[in-house]
């Protein structure tokens, strides 16, 4: 059966043409009945009967309903893929959690900002609820004012709109004022906002202001709300927490310190869905938690592979009964929070072959004590790879380069978790990285080891920080910085965003740092080695990483030395598209499909964003996640070339082979760095590592795969 939406009527409350209407049609089915009843008939196993009654219509209805479908080609021998993804996961959100309703958006070929959908689904979901007498909630941000520029309704009567929040005098387009304006002009409603800042200097300021009558009268009216709607921001240093200035005078690493997983209405959680205490609690002017959560109808809208901890804390937590999300972020979910069976049902409800009793539970592995070992594996790094690296103070998680710190010179510090080799540790050496800072398996390195990287790397002529896009390090790089700062050496930082398939590209920023890393530490490792200024340093690295584009494909997941379990179970027909390199699930879950075609997805989705003309020149990484053979790597590089030639794109340099892994993942992921003049320069300048070594332009000698 595979089901197209008929067009959604605009307004709040859809009507079936007939004898009789439908009041309410549940989120997940969009604005069309037709839809719903093929659903439960087909997918549910319901009779007409049970239909009629869920439904709220005749059977005879039902009965038209269903044969109307089969005519208009809504249905037809099977579902169609995208939209069984969105219903199931809909549903499976809606169960696992105890949710009213759950509105998932389907994955599409990105053509539309993920914003833009998200914000008509959430109008779509709003319209439905809305009903005259309301008092409507509104929190701030891009999510939330891309609803009130979608929304619309019919005609409603006394419906109250209220800003969630305090204000700002900030100029960005979605402050709590503008945001609550646009929701409140798109129903036609009055709008009441707090008008008091969102974040005072003293908690006797904040007492003070809501003791004044006019504050203390908004709050009764924010008091007086039956529906909420709101988005949830991660604390990635993209997000609206970060960009909107509100939080400036206030370090955000005392929150991420305490666990915090996201922020709803500028209330900061945990994973669980806990308040996490901070220096904000008696000087933010807003709904409390406690209010939101007795608010009766809560909507959270919000999307982006990001987002995951964030949502799922806000779904644990309770503050949210009705969920708009995409596809891709809400199979995340799920699978965060130990769902194993959605798997299954976004396979189209196939069942598994019976497991033969001389199946493995176990992954084998050369180990002695799994606790160590990450320590047993940097004794024999740094014996095998002496001649090009020591560590610092005896300290086995520092690590300084041999030839390569010296006077004058910018330093380049970079780091990371281990499980990555030869990633981080395999690029210290002359003409690369200075020093590295290596952290657990797939963790960030605490501050200290960071700041003596720091320490041992500067020449006077300050250090550059490379690292990836992750809450954990960017928290301890960002310590490590004030450490080394308070001794005097200027520290600037490079965060590397490749990994086009974790965000969408009006949220570049957000992205993370994946197997792209290799060309943007190489790039700013000859830049510093070449003398540039820290300040040209910084912008030449920016530039790279801004050029370098990155998607990963797993077939098998990796497993953890102490539990010798696959992290998750990819189906013997699926793939992970998406991939990143910490052993999570990656953003979609596909049918496996022939290298070729593989290739073909993933050099498609670069050619979007990477703007190159004919005769354009790029750098090539096809990298092994781990357990991927050479073998199947140069195939896929065979067709990463054949895509390149067919627009008149030269390959200027390539490496393929194991550059940066996830332990023992089955996959790989496809690097493209678009070159232009200094780029190519800085690429070709020599460098000598335990991994990589470059005489000049064209000697490139990979010493690893």
């Amino acid at each position: 059966m595979a089901l197209k939406t008929s067009s959604p009527r605009k307004g709040g409350t859809s009507r079936v043409n007939g004898p009789e209407g439908i009041d309410s049609i549940p989120l997940r089915y969009g604005d069309d009945p037709y839809v719903w009843a093929c659903w439960l008939y087909y997918e549910d196993g319901m009779t007409q009967g049970e239909i009629a009654e869920a439904m709220g219509v005749s059977r005879a209805t039902v009965n038209s309903y269903l044969a109307d479908a089969r005519e208009k080609g809504i249905v037809n021998i099977s579902i169609e893929p995208a939209r069984l993804a969105s219903l199931t996961i809909a549903q499976e959100l809606k169960r696992h959690f105890g949710l009213s309703d759950c509105l998932v958006v389907p994955n599409d070929d990105d053509t539309r900002p993920l914003i833009g959908r998200l914000g008509a689904a959430g109008a779509q979901a709003l319209a439905k609820m809305i009903k005259s007498g309301d008092t409507l909630a509104v929190a701030w941000g891009r999510t939330i004012l891309s609803v009130g520029e979608h929304l619309e309704t019919g005609p409603l009567q006394d419906v109250t709109v209220v800003q969630a929040t305090g204000g700002t005098t900030a100029s960005f387009a979605y402050t709590p004022e503008l945001t609550a304006a646009a929701v409140a002009r798109a129903i036609s409603a009055r709008c009441v906002n707090i008008t008091a800042p969102a974040i005072v200097a003293s908690a006797e300021m904040h007492r003070m202001l809501l003791a004044e009558p006019l504050i203390r009268e908004q709050f009764d009216t924010l008091a007086r709300a039956n529906r909420i709607v709101f988005g949830i921001s991660s604390l990635r240093p993209n997000s609206t927490i970060h960009t909107s200035g509100f939080f400036e005078s206030v370090p955000l690493q005392h929150y991420l310190a305490k666990g915090a997983a996201g922020v709803l209405a500028g209330r900061f959680i945990d994973e669980r869905g806990r308040p996490v205490a901070g220096p904000l609690d008696d000087r933010t002017i807003g709904i409390s938690l406690e209010m939101l959560r007795g608010i009766g109808t809560r909507v959270a809208v919000a999307g982006g592979f990001d987002k995951v901890p964030a949502l799922l804390a806000a779904l644990r937590g309770g503050y949210v009964n009705v969920l708009v999300t995409d596809a891709a972020t809400g199979a995340g979910i799920l699978r965060a929070d130990g769902v194993t069976s959605l798997d299954g049902k976004l396979s189209q409800r196939q069942k598994s072959a019976p497991v033969s009793n001389s199946y493995r539970s176990h992954v084998k592995k050369f180990l002695n004590n799994p606790n160590d070992v990450v320590e047993e594996m940097l004794d024999g790094l740094i014996v095998a790879h002496r001649p090009y690296l020591q560590p610092i103070g005896g300290s086995r998680r520092a690590l300084v380069a041999r030839d390569g710190p010296r006077p004058g010179k910018v330093g380049l510090v970079i780091g990371g978790g281990t499980g990555h080799e030869p990633c981080f540790v395999g690029y210290v050496g002359k003409g690369l990285a200075d020093a590295v800072a290596l952290g657990n398996i797939f963790s960030s390195p605490p501050p200290d080891p960071i700041a003596r990287c720091a320490v041992a790397a500067s020449g006077g002529a300050g250090v550059l920080f490379v690292y990836g896009n992750y809450a954990g390090d960017v928290m301890n790089f960002e310590m490590a910085a004030e450490i080394a700062e308070e001794q005097g050496i200027p520290i600037r930082t490079v965060l590397t965003t490749d990994d086009i398939a974790s965000s969408p590209i009006e949220d570049r920023e957000g992205r993370r740092g994946v197997a792209g890393n290799f060309f943007v530490f190489k790039v700013a490792g000859a830049a510093c080695d070449r003398g540039m200024t820290l300040a040209e340093c910084e912008a030449v690295t920016r530039k790279a990483n801004d050029r370098t584009f990155t998607v990963g494909v797993a077939l098998e997941s990796c497993s953890m030395p102490q539990t010798r379990r696959h992290n998750f179970e990819i189906g013997p027909d699926d793939m992970e598209l998406g991939m990143g390199i910490h052993g999570e699930p990656g953003v979609s879950r596909e049918r496996i499909r022939t290298a070729d075609e593989i290739v073909d997805t993933i050099m498609d989705n670069i050619f979007k964003e990477m703007k190159a003309e004919p005769g354009d020149r790029v750098a090539v990484l096809v990298n092994s996640f781990g357990a991927t053979p050479l073998m199947e790597l140069y195939i896929l590089f065979r067709r990463v070339e054949q895509r390149l030639s067919a627009k008149n794109i030269a390959i200027e340099a390539s490496w393929v082979g194991h550059y940066c892994t996830s332990l023992d993942m089955v996959g790989a992921s496809i690097s493209i760095l678009h070159l232009d003049r200094q780029l190519t320069e800085l690429l070709h300048h020599p460098c000598r590592t335990a991994i990589l070594t470059i005489n000049g332009p064209e000697t490139d000698v990979p010493a690893h795969g």
